[in-house]
């Protein structure tokens, strides 16, 4: 395969045209009619759905057009039932910049929790896109300790590094000390940055970043130094009150369209550490009967 191969293969017509076909006129909303050839949508009918004429449409597919304004973008991809990644390609293969999203979710869906339920005995938590953690496991409260009694404000890791008067962020009940704060701190701001950009429109998102703008120094500092970025991995001790220090590493996993991110701390299999992880969860499960 030459390289004007592969570029012909992934272009804007190409795409169109496979997205096309591979979406039955019963996904589109289109009555049974006579027995076809092909599963997929004529032209004339992705065309008459989306609000554009056949010909245009036969000129995107054959790459004669290359340039679609935004809201045929927007119609194409609603046309064609495109889950937000393949809306946000298409939008890229026109040259455009895909549409931010307007609110910031707080929601888990079912499969990511089937996920989390699937990884035992792990300690993970939830934390949306700017940083307020809306889920934990057993594990993970036995680990730092239960936030459940914090309100959901104040659960906030911005707020953990980075405090203002009158809200000091609490989503661990002993005290947590990461290896390298400044790295921490610096990813955090960075990673803030990027759903700023994403989310232009969260009020709550705003207010966050302006109270800590106001309220916290060393915030407004590294806010100016205009990083942008994602907080991925670091490394924690936790002075546990009942089986004393453990280190853990904690890793940061994106989940796809909502920008949540799910926290998981662990420990080498057989090490120390991880002795007392899970020394630490069956003291918590004891004193909970």
């Amino acid at each position: 395969m030459t390289d004007a191969d592969l570029s012909a293969g992934i272009s804007l017509a190409a795409t169109l045209r496979v997205w096309r076909d591979r979406l039955t006129p019963a996904e589109a909303g289109l009555p049974a009619g006579r027995p076809r050839r092909a599963l997929g949508l004529r032209r004339e009918e992705l065309a008459e759905l989306a609000g554009v004429s056949v010909d245009y449409l036969v000129r995107l597919e054959q790459g004669r057009a290359t340039a679609p304004s935004a809201p045929v973008v927007a119609a194409l991809a609603c046309v064609l039932k495109l889950t937000r990644t393949e809306r946000d390609h298409l939008y890229s293969l026109a040259g455009l910049q895909p549409p931010a999203d307007r609110m910031i979710s707080d929601q888990i869906s079912v499969g990511v929790q089937r996920l989390l339920t699937r990884l035992g005995d792990v300690s993970l938590a939830v934390f949306t896109a700017d940083w307020r953690m809306v889920w934990w496991n057993h594990s993970w409260a036995a680990l730092v300790g239960d936030p459940g009694s914090v309100a959901p404000e104040q659960r906030n890791f911005v707020h953990v590094r980075f405090p203002v008067a009158g809200l000091h962020g609490r989503i661990q009940g002993w005290p947590v000390h990461v290896r390298n704060p400044e790295t921490t701190d610096r990813a955090v701001v960075a990673d803030l940055r990027r759903a700023s950009a994403r989310y232009p429109e969260d009020t709550r998102l705003a207010e966050l970043i302006c109270r800590t703008l106001d309220g916290n120094p060393r915030f407004a500092q590294l806010w100016q130094a205009g990083a942008v970025g994602e907080h991925a991995e670091d490394r924690k001790t936790i002075e546990h009150p009942a089986v004393g220090e453990i280190t853990v590493d904690c890793d940061v996993l994106s989940v796809g369209d909502t920008d949540l991110k799910i926290v998981a701390l662990t420990a080498p299999l057989g090490s120390e550490d991880a002795s007392k992880i899970e020394l630490a969860r069956l003291t918590t499960l004891t004193h909970s009967w």
